[in-house]
């Protein structure tokens, strides 16, 4: 379902250490497909509408589709088990038979204001506040989803669908449902705001459809800023997996486009002997037709069918930080993929469907004897092995090992990673501790020492990589090394290796100690396509030898990266041939930010590639046009400032910057930004109020609070100034910049002990840097004062 987040994936350059924002180097969109009714653990349950009603008018015949209806006189099995699934009811025109939720004149408040459900006929409608702020009564056109929730969409012109923020809740009354409630439960919102049912954020067409029927076609023109979406199922129907089926349905001897080789039997015992094998493109190809919608991705074209390889038509997200814990557990709504390839099932070749029915949903064996198809009951499901009795919700496999998120107030979701409890980690690496769920009147650190006791050493994972992501994240000493290490090890996850790649984005590549050489002729497209992408950020002159064939990759969404980060002055270098191969790449890539233009954030990558290309103001049409497709959109205000400061024009920046906090009056970085616009026009008073404003909005946002800590002690106000620097290290105890200012500050007014401390933790993080250890010898040798 639709809960109106979109994320965007920057690139991990960080601002200048000068006063001006450096050109983003954003990468590709990671756009949140928010599908809660799509997790494979949901069952039917009693009630559930029987079967697809008849289509809406936005149908679309063509492309060799011919609806999961023809599929029944051959595979009435399966046909049957489909219906009344999450999957057959993802997306269905309103009737009485799609409706769950009480439309008989029932009112909700929030926030003061009073949203009516009713209906008029056979019309389902809601009275609410519109996007020009009056109330107006607005049609229901859709429903999504099934259970827990079901949310309605509302078609707004210029063919939006808008997904409503006010959801039904689908559970049984004495689960707490059968009610209306709010997925924003802590946020005031009203037209203008992204996450208002009118925002950009709750745009079906791109937020939500591709995941709720088969073979959309989103149909956006750029030209209007308008859609003409089309399907040509409503629903996730059979095609949506096997692909178009007119050819198979003419001669069914024609294989479907999706072959997915199944195992004969999912039985054996734990015996790995008896373990029937699927070939690994048979097993590839099942987990990329399920990560088609079980993934945290960008959609790079719809312009794909099942059956074509995942990365030609999508970029999955990897295991970034805000995204997943550093330990891999998910953290926002990142759904199955990304934990799945990381876990050791996946490692050891399981495929979604040795656990699932893809037909009905359904597990294939109840409980804990879904486990039992592989992990020998006897050894497993014992007091010996879990420590509980194997009776009670804690014996239960999924409790310790599949712990549940709970997503848009009412779904929980289990972490496919299939992780080992490691209750010792909890604390260091700042994750939940599974243990904890149920022992959480016990002081921290129990859980550790009862399992080390028990067991009689430490529990040992598949999933090595935390403590290493965990200090890359928070820029710790010795983090590179790390990194290094987990990047350059064959025996970790390729998700694994290609996130501790992506960490070191923005670094200088030569030394990472990262064996770039060999990632970009890695087996996995997702650690090439990582590869290329962290030297977008860098000089990638060296590494174009390796760089060069991936222009020609097999995977779409490897030879965009490439293209993307030769592009620049180096590709007058390329020989003609290469040339060619880079020119076609190129415009795959431009076609992919085309594809993506109702976003912001595509209109940015094609204003920082034309920035690339020494194109300026190419770039400032692809800004403007961010700003018009999304005002909300503040980083594309900054971008365009910025080339106005380059061109001496401050006047114009400021311009674009009020315009921006017109907009979005609690955007830290358009304050900070116009901070920095008025200290360049000598308008201190005035830029220290936007730099202190950047600084309270965002206390995350180490430079902000760094940028007006210097403002501050600058104006002879160091006392508060060295207070703002405690709190951003208090937060970022690494951040380079705090700790820089107050060793210097320190040394001025003779605090040998603070320098000290302050300089030896540079030292650490900066060990190559010889004259920090100069400054500390030369303090130590200091006479006492």
């Amino acid at each position: 379902m639709c809960d109106g987040r979109v994320w965007r994936n920057i690139c991990k350059d960080e601002c200048s250490l000068v006063t001006r924002w450096r050109p983003l180097a954003w990468l590709m969109l990671a756009f949140l497909i928010s599908f809660a009714a799509l997790h494979l653990q949901a069952e039917p349950r009693a009630g559930a509408p029987a079967g697809a009603p008849a289509e809406a008018p936005t149908l679309r015949a063509a492309d060799g589709f011919v609806g999961s209806s023809r599929c029944a006189a051959c595979h009435p099995e399966e046909h049957a088990g489909w219906q009344g699934t999450q999957h057959a009811h993802a997306l269905q025109p309103v009737s009485e038979a799609t409706v769950r939720g009480n439309f008989n004149d029932v009112a909700f408040e929030k926030d003061g204001v009073v949203t009516r459900f009713h209906r008029e006929g056979g019309r389902y409608l809601v009275e609410t506040i519109g996007p020009d702020g009056h109330p107006g009564h607005f049609e229901v056109k859709y429903t999504l989803g099934l259970e827990p929730l079901q949310q309605y969409l509302i078609e707004l012109p210029g063919g939006r669908l808008q997904a409503f923020g006010i959801a039904w809740d689908t559970r049984p009354a004495t689960a707490g449902g059968q009610r209306w409630f709010d997925l924003y439960p802590a946020q005031k919102l009203g037209p203008g705001d992204a996450l208002h049912w009118t925002g950009l954020q709750q745009t079906a067409n791109f937020m939500c459809l591709d995941c709720h029927v088969t073979d959309l076609r989103k149909g956006y023109d750029a030209a209007t800023n308008a859609y003409a979406s089309t399907w040509s199922e409503a629903g996730v129907g059979c095609e949506a997996c096997h692909g178009p089926g007119a050819a198979h349905v003419a001669d069914p001897h024609v294989r479907l486009p999706a072959q997915f080789r199944a195992r004969a039997t999912n039985i054996w015992g734990g015996d790995p002997a008896k373990r029937p094998d699927v070939p690994a493109a048979g097993r590839t190809a099942e987990v990329e037709t399920c990560a088609r919608c079980h993934a945290r991705r960008t959609q790079l074209t719809d312009a794909i069918q099942a059956g074509q390889p995942f990365g030609d038509g999508f970029h999955a997200s990897l295991l970034e930080h805000g995204l997943y814990r550093a330990d891999g557990q998910m953290q926002d709504e990142v759904f199955n993929y990304g934990s799945f390839l990381q876990s050791r099932m996946f490692a050891k070749g399981v495929s979604c469907s040795d656990c699932h029915d893809p037909h009905t949903q359904k597990l294939r064996a109840d409980g804990n004897a879904v486990c039992g198809q592989c992990h020998e009951p006897t050894k497993y499901a014992t007091r010996t092995h879990h420590f509980h009795d194997p009776a009670s919700k804690a014996g239960e496999c999924a409790t310790c090992h599949m712990p549940t998120t709970t997503y848009m107030i009412v779904d929980p979701r289990h972490d496919h990673s299939f992780r080992v409890p490691r209750p010792d980690l909890a604390a260091s690496l700042d994750v939940p501790d599974v243990c904890a769920t149920c022992h959480a009147d016990k002081p921290a650190g129990w859980t550790a020492q009862q399992l080390a006791t028990r067991l009689g050493h430490a529990p040992a994972g598949f999933q090595t990589f935390g403590p290493a992501f965990f200090a890359a994240d928070h820029g710790a000493p010795g983090a590179q090394v790390s990194l290094a290490a987990i990047a350059n090890d064959a025996n970790q996850p390729a998700i694994v290796r290609a996130s501790a790649i992506e960490r070191s984005a923005g670094l200088d590549p030569a030394l990472t100690g990262i064996d770039l050489h060999g990632a970009l002729a890695d087996r996995d497209p997702l650690v090439r396509a990582a590869a290329a992408e962290a030297l977008a950020s860098g000089n990638a002159a060296p590494w174009r030898a390796d760089l060069v064939p991936l222009l020609r990759d097999p995977v779409r969404a490897v030879r965009i990266a490439a293209a993307r980060t030769l592009a620049g002055p180096g590709e007058r270098q390329l020989s003609d041939s290469d040339r060619a191969a880079f020119t076609k790449a190129l415009e795959d890539y431009i076609a992919v930010q085309r594809f993506n233009a109702d976003r912001g954030e595509a209109h940015m990558n094609l204003a920082l590639l034309e920035l690339r290309r020494g194109n300026s103001l190419l770039a400032d049409d692809h800004l403007a046009r961010a700003i018009a497709v999304d005002p909300t959109f503040v980083p594309a205000y900054a971008q365009l400032a910025d080339l106005y400061r380059r061109r001496r024009d401050e006047a114009r920046a400021e311009a674009i910057l009020r315009q921006a906090l017109a907009r979005n009056p609690r955007s830290g970085l358009a304050h900070f930004e116009l901070g920095l616009s008025l200290v360049r026009q000598h308008q201190l008073p005035a830029a220290m109020r936007e730099l202190q404003q950047a600084a309270d909005l965002e206390p995350d946002a180490a430079r902000f609070g760094y940028v007006y800590a210097v403002a501050l002690q600058q104006a002879g106000r160091e006392a508060e100034a060295v207070q703002r620097l405690d709190d951003v290290l208090a937060r970022h105890p690494y951040d380079v910049e705090a700790l820089s200012a107050q060793a210097i500050w320190a040394i001025r007014r003779g605090d040998t002990r603070t320098a000290l401390d302050r300089l030896t933790t540079l030292q650490a993080l900066r060990p190559a840097d010889r004259t920090i250890g100069q400054e500390i010898d030369r303090l130590r040798h200091l006479p006492p004062q």
